[in-house]
């Protein structure tokens, strides 16, 4: 932790005499276009996810039918 008790002989803090910049306490608050461009980022990140499980489940079922056929034939031949 710093020293940020400010002396008035000096009319500063302390912590900027030695380092030339104000110390760093807390967070600054970021501006709303960024959050903006991050919502927008995530709905489309989202939306690819839902067409990309669409068409995983799509092929999963494809593949299924396709072995189930292989199966069947296997077992009228024997």
């Amino acid at each position: 932790m710093y020293n940020n008790k400010a002396y008035l002989n000096m009319k500063t803090l302390l912590f900027k005499a030695n380092y030339r910049q104000n110390p760093r306490i807390g967070f600054k608050v970021r501006r709303k276009g960024k959050y903006k461009r991050a919502e927008k980022f995530m709905t489309k990140m989202k939306e690819i996810q839902e067409k990309v499980k669409a068409v995983l489940e799509k092929t999963q079922e494809e593949m299924k039918r396709y072995t189930n056929r292989k199966k069947q034939r296997l077992m009228s031949i024997e």
